[in-house]
C-alpha cells in the first residue's frame, strides 16, 4: 500500500491521523515501509497493524513512544496475524461501471445525475468510476438521509477548485524533480494537504455551531 492508502484504512479509527503523523512515526522507527527503488513508500497489512498498535497506545493509554517501541521490542510478532480483519491482498484500483457505483454506493440514478450536472461526480475518460467517484457518491447517500441535496453541495465543489489552485502551486515543483521519487513526494504532500483542509473546515463549522451544539 501506499502511504496514502493506509492513511485511508486508518482514518476511520483514528479520524485525527495524517501523512506527517505516519512519516513521524517512521521516522521513530516504530514502523519501516520499505522503499521501491524509485523511492515510493510500500506498507504491508503487518505495517498497518504496527501503527494501529502505536495509535491506540497513544490514544487510549497515553504512552509515549519509548514505551511503546519497548513493547514492540519484546512482542513475539503478534501483529503479524491480521488476515482476520483485512483481506488477503489489496485490491487494484477501483473502476467502476455507472451500475455498479449506484449499487455500491446506494444513490438513485436521479442524485447521480444531479451530482453530475453540479460538478462533482464524473467518470474518468474511458475507465469508469474511480475511489475517488465512490467517496463522493457514498457521502452523497449520507447527507441525504439527512436532506442535503447535490445542489446544496456546489460550494463544496468551488471550494475544492480553488484548493486545486492553491495546491498546485505547492506540489508542482516537487512535480518537476528529477526521477519519480519527486512524484511521490507530491502525492504524500497532496495527501497530507488534504487532510489538514480537512480539519480547518471541521473545527470551523464546530466553532460556528458550538452554541448550537450546547458546548
Amino acid at each position: 500500500m501506499s502511504i496514502g492508502e493506509v492513511l485511508a484504512h486508518l482514518r476511520g479509527e483514528f479520524p485525527d491521523v495524517t501523512i506527517s503523523k505516519l512519516r513521524f512515526l517512521e521516522t521513530e522507527g516504530l514502523v519501516e515501509p520499505r522503499r521501491t527503488p524509485a523511492g515510493y513508500r510500500k506498507y504491508t497489512w503487518t505495517d498497518v497493524a504496527r501503527l494501529r498498535f502505536v495509535l491506540t497506545a497513544q490514544r487510549d493509554q497515553y504512552l509515549p513512544l519509548r514505551v511503546i517501541r519497548e513493547h514492540l521490542a519484546t512482542m513475539r510478532e503478534p501483529l503479524t496475524e491480521v488476515s482476520e480483519v483485512v483481506p488477503k491482498e489489496v485490491p487494484a484500483e477501483v473502476r467502476l461501471t455507472r451500475d455498479e457505483l449506484l449499487n455500491k454506493a446506494g444513490l438513485t440514478e436521479p442524485t447521480l445525475l444531479a451530482l453530475e450536472d453540479h460538478g462533482l461526480l464524473k467518470p474518468r475518460p474511458g475507465a469508469g468510476y474511480d475511489a475517488d467517484a465512490l467517496e463522493v457518491a457514498i457521502a452523497a447517500a449520507r447527507l441525504a438521509e439527512f436532506g442535503v441535496e447535490p445542489r446544496h453541495l456546489r460550494a463544496y465543489r468551488s471550494a475544492a477548485d480553488r484548493d486545486i489552485g492553491l495546491f498546485s502551486q505547492l506540489v508542482t515543483p516537487l512535480t518537476r524533480q528529477p526521477g519519480p521519487a519527486g512524484r511521490a513526494r507530491a502525492a504524500d504532500t497532496v495527501h497530507e494537504l488534504a487532510a489538514l483542509t480537512q480539519r480547518v473546515h471541521a473545527a470551523l463549522v464546530r466553532a460556528g455551531l458550538r452554541e448550537i451544539l450546547g458546548k
